[in-house]
């Protein structure tokens, strides 16, 4: 993903795109799965751990990004895929290996509507299987 379009997807939620800001949404849209706060430090993308936590902050804030919890005890989160822009339609079920401890975002998956009774109100919705994914799985047969 280019700059160009990064600066476009911060711009149309109202976030100034700042050099850490293009460099951590980057970072991000080259993940395949979760990720947390640890995970982009290993990416080696030269920023401070406070600069990373404010812009994921930012992010999560906007609706670029949304958290996961996947049991681990550490905060993930999960790139919106509306451009930039996290729907409520798109909300999708994540799978937690429990041999190699990845959540990844299962998106063929949207999670039902669920009704709630009169006085409830639904802030967020966290659907997580366990299981163990492919390649720990062909790891484990050979």
């Amino acid at each position: 993903m280019s700059h160009q379009e990064i600066e476009k997807i911060l711009a149309e939620v109202g976030i100034r795109p700042t050099s850490v800001r293009l460099l951590v949404y980057e970072a991000i849209s080259k993940i395949n799965h979760t990720f947390s706060l640890a995970d982009l430090e290993k990416e080696n993308i030269n920023l401070e751990h406070s600069s990373i936590f404010r812009t994921l902050t930012l992010f999560h804030e906007h609706h670029l990004i949304h958290e996961v919890d996947d049991g681990s005890g550490s905060t993930k989160y999960c790139l919106c895929t509306g451009h930039g822009i996290c729907h409520e339609g798109e909300s999708h079920l994540h799978f937690f290996c429990v041999k190699c401890h990845t959540t990844f975002c299962i998106r063929e998956n949207n999670l039902p509507q669920i009704s709630m009774p009169e006085g409830y109100t639904v802030m967020s919705t966290n659907f997580l299987v366990k299981g163990v994914c492919p390649q720990c799985a062909n790891k484990s047969s050979k």
